[in-house]
């Protein structure tokens, strides 16, 4: 009582100098980063002094700016203004671009500047921003020079744009990178470029996409490394990643065309189904007269496919291909079959409809005739490969990449997900048909069944891809119109609802974990102090090929934590612990392994996985074991009043155990559970159900009236089919009981443990522990990890004293043992972190899990 009153006493003393701290923190913190990444933070002043200098601060570049700043054909190549490839780097467009520079420039270019170095960051912002610019710009005075469309579109643009020059310096920076984040950043940051150059057509989006590909080369000149070009084999969770991310990012492409309304890029199609004001079918009809389909005027066809694509369900139905295809990534980050053939359903469709979606384009885009006469059939040729180029390049790398998608629903649930599109479009369809139908005579222009059954059809179509077919009416009826908006948007609603909970579903894995074949390999192989927790109910187990190695792991969060260390023989650890990360490598797993022992690290060392400490074990040798002198005075003591007391010990096992007794440790269990604020935990911490194990045996203190003081449970660790020692686990007492039973009972325990011929006592793991520093040792730096950890320990401490039981353990003058925590991918560490709280407390509550991604994300 009296060290708790003494921290709570140190506790509000640091309270009174917490907001003085805090602030000294955050300022030595600040100065640090700007001493890691100076030419970073200048650049980001720069952008600002110059906003201020020159006005687009407050707004977009005036003409003088610009005409005098900005690169660009007519100021760079025809008004010999040679300084603007340079200076449209350092000066921002509008108050825009000027936020989004200095967010780039802080942490974007702060990477490229951490990894490679002031000096060398300087360079590769200068050289790729120059040279993006300079080889965009020539690029365009060729191009109009000779006619083509897009450069004859964008050569009198003038471009200021510190984006050129940031995108290329990363580029370049990843050269200096691992080949994890040096081909996701790649892959990620070129996505993005080319989604803009398709969809957007600027002249700036051209320039960094030429930024980029100079910094890929730039790069390898500065590692002098050529091999930083060529493209490294990736596991199956990485592959997936990388292009899940490439069908997320093309999949935003029509919001970058809707929000622009460019018309100089061949994506654009679709963005001018939406005119400025909206149109009402009274001034349609006025203007087209009868407005029959022989007779009817282009005008009047773009005025009809502009008034048959508005509406709220129209606007909706039109981003169904971007849902889908968000949809369809998210799925392929699982891993899942249905996801591969969903995103390649999608982009066939755009190819199939990408004729029609051009006489969109051509229909309704507000453009005079002679500004299209520039087409030739050469031009138009090379427009529509542009076109169809994304969504064929992204078919093409979902049947190479066929086989890192393979995982498949359980078994019918496709049938339900087929039953429920097929049920919903059935029924929105003859719904709208039936009415169509009653109210076919207040359609405009007039409709006949047939034409009212193919507008059914196109009720369900993305407007921008059949808007201009015919036929081209438009209902009338209030109810009618109510139903052509919404059914579509319905019916999509259905079928994504529908995919998610079929791409949520997991085939049962084949491997199912067989006791006794397990039980067999312990006795034989051993496992380790902890092995025999493989054998807990929750664990699935993976057996390897020849049979005679298993690994026993749970599955959270699509994390596979595995249970202390490979059981297997020391020769075979590195082929086990390799082929169980290839298992779940195939299973879109996160390999986790969890509290394994110092002699695996190695493994994990050759494979390149990152490793930390997660805990301390505590072991006693019990061969000579003697309880003298000074150190084990307090055991010795707590021993001695057991015996003076009467207390008798109990070796046994559940099934041995008379009711009245098995009774008793329900009831100690129940009320020590009833005193915790948080429930019991698992994982590595056993419960009622594992100390029912007839392998586990009992130690349990009775006092002189007969009645249960305390029980401890002890895992049985084998070596060559023997029992060599015993890892505690469960440990329960009952109120009232003698002070120091535990200790009692354990000293107990490890005399008997003595006679018996074990090795080892193991006090088996502390999680969130580290062991005693050494005189003269200083604490290791804080890590992401380690921050979860005094998370975890802050928030199970007050329920669980892991650190007082640590220190309880340390009475036995045990030899510590660092357990360790080995994962192959850095970034995964939130969803580890959120596993692991997971794996010990299952019951965690949302604002337990939000505070376990912010422990993680600080940095």
């Amino acid at each position: 009582m009296t060290e708790m009153t003494e921290k709570t006493d140190g506790a509000g003393s640091a309270e009174d100098t917490e907001p003085s701290g805090r602030l000294r923190s955050t300022a030595e913190a600040f100065g640090g980063f700007i001493r890691r990444v100076p030419f970073s933070i200048a650049l980001a002043v720069l952008l600002i002094v110059t906003a201020i200098a020159t006005g687009t601060f407050f707004g977009a570049a005036s003409h003088e700016t610009a005409s005098t700043w900005a690169a660009g054909v007519t100021t760079t190549i025809d008004g010999g203004r040679w300084w603007t490839v340079a200076t449209a780097l350092v000066i921002p467009f509008d108050p825009f671009q000027l936020v989004f520079g200095v967010l780039a420039a802080v942490l974007l270019l702060g990477v490229a500047e951490r990894r490679m170095g002031t000096w060398r960051t300087i360079v590769a912002f200068l050289v790729t921003g120059c040279l993006g610019v300079a080889i965009g710009t020539g690029l365009q005075w060729v191009g109009s020079l000779a006619g083509e469309w897009w450069a004859a579109g964008t050569a009198a643009d003038l471009t200021l744009d510190p984006l050129a020059g940031i995108v290329g310096a990363l580029i370049t920076a990843t050269a200096f990178m691992g080949m994890l984040w040096r081909r996701r950043i790649r892959v990620i940051t070129l996505a993005f470029i080319l989604v803009f150059v398709l969809y957007d057509g600027d002249s700036s989006n051209a320039y960094r996409l030429v930024a980029a590909i100079v910094g890929l080369f730039l790069g390898a000149l500065l590692t002098r490394d050529s091999s930083t070009l060529s493209a490294k084999r990736s596991s199956h969770r990485e592959t997936r990643t990388l292009v899940a991310a490439v069908v997320a990012v093309t999949g935003i492409g029509p919001i970058v065309a809707l929000v622009n309304r460019s018309e100089l890029t061949p994506f654009a199609f679709g963005s001018y189904l939406y005119a400025d004001e909206p149109l009402t079918l009274a001034a349609v009809m006025a203007k087209c007269g009868g407005g029959e389909a022989a007779t009817r005027s282009e005008e009047c066809t773009s005025q009809l496919a502009l008034l048959s694509a508005q509406g709220f369900g129209m606007f909706l139905l039109s981003f169904v291909p971007v849902l889908l295809l968000l949809l369809a990534a998210w799925g392929l980050r699982r891993g899942r079959r249905f996801a591969r053939w969903l995103a390649i359903a999608v982009n066939a469709a755009i190819l199939l409809f990408a004729r029609t979606a051009f006489d969109v384009t051509v229909t309704t885009a507000d453009i005079d005739d002679g500004s299209w006469s520039v087409f030739d059939l050469g031009e138009l040729i090379v427009w529509l490969l542009a076109v169809l180029a994304l969504p064929i390049g992204i078919i093409v790398m979902l049947i190479v990449t066929r086989r890192h998608f393979q995982i498949r629903a359980v078994r019918g649930a496709f049938a339900r997900f087929v039953a429920a599109v097929i049920g919903a479009f059935v029924i929105l369809a003859t719904l709208y048909l039936v009415v169509g139908l009653a109210t076919i005579d207040e359609y405009w222009p007039a409709a006949n069944g047939w034409d009212v059954l193919l507008d059914t059809l196109k009720r369900f179509v993305p407007p921008h891809f059949l808007a201009v077919v015919d036929p081209i009416v438009l209902p009338g009826h209030d109810l009618t119109s109510l139903l052509a908006q919404a059914v579509g948007p319905v019916f999509w609603a259905v079928f994504i609802a529908a995919a998610i909970r079929l791409m949520s579903k997991r085939a049962t894995v084949a491997e199912t974990a067989d006791d006794a074949r397990l039980r067999g390999l312990l006795h034989r192989n051993g496992g380790g102090t902890l092995g025999f927790m493989a054998t807990w109910p929750g664990n699935d187990i993976w057996f390897s090929d020849d049979g005679d190695s298993a690994v026993a792991y749970r599955v959270i969060n699509g994390v596979a934590i595995t249970m202390s260390d490979p059981i297997c023989t020391p020769e075979n650890a590195g082929r086990v612990i390799r082929e169980f990360a290839a298992f779940c490598d195939a299973h879109s797993w996160v390999p986790v392994f969890y509290s394994v022992h110092p002699q695996y690290l190695p493994v994990f060392d050759e494979l390149e996985w990152e490793h930390m400490s997660v805990g301390e074990e505590t072991l006693v040798r019990t061969k000579g074991l003697e309880l003298t002198g000074k150190p084990w005075q307090k055991v010795r003591q707590a021993l001695n009043r057991g015996i003076k007391e009467g207390m008798t010990t109990v070796w046994t096992s559940w099934n041995e155990l008379p009711l009245a007794t098995v009774a008793e440790i329900n009831a100690i269990s129940e009320e020590w559970v009833a005193e915790k604020e948080l429930p019991e935990m698992g994982f590595t911490l056993g419960g009622m159900e594992e100390l029912k194990d007839s392998e586990v045996r009992l130690m349990l203190a009775v006092g002189p009236d007969g009645r249960l003081q305390a029980v401890t449970s002890w895992l049985p660790v084998h070596r060559d089919g023997e029992v060599i020692g015993w890892t505690i686990d469960f440990m329960r007492r009952a109120d009232g009981s003698m002070n120091g039973i535990m200790e009692f009972l354990i000293a107990s325990a490890a005399l008997h443990m003595k006679e018996q011929g074990a090795e080892v006592l193991s006090l088996s793991g502390a999680p969130l522990a580290t062991k005693p520093l050494e005189p003269g040792e200083t604490p290791p730096e804080p890590t992401v990890m380690t921050r979860l950890l005094e998370f975890l320990a802050k928030t199970l401490e007050p329920a669980y004293g892991f650190s007082s039981l640590f220190r309880f353990k340390a009475k036995f003058n045990p030899e510590y043992e660092t357990i360790s925590m080995a994962y192959p991918d850095p970034v995964a560490l939130p969803t580890i972190g959120l596993a692991v709280g997971k794996a010990y407390l299952p019951e965690v509550s949302p604002s337990e899990a939000v505070a376990l991604v912010k422990t993680l994300t600080r940095e």
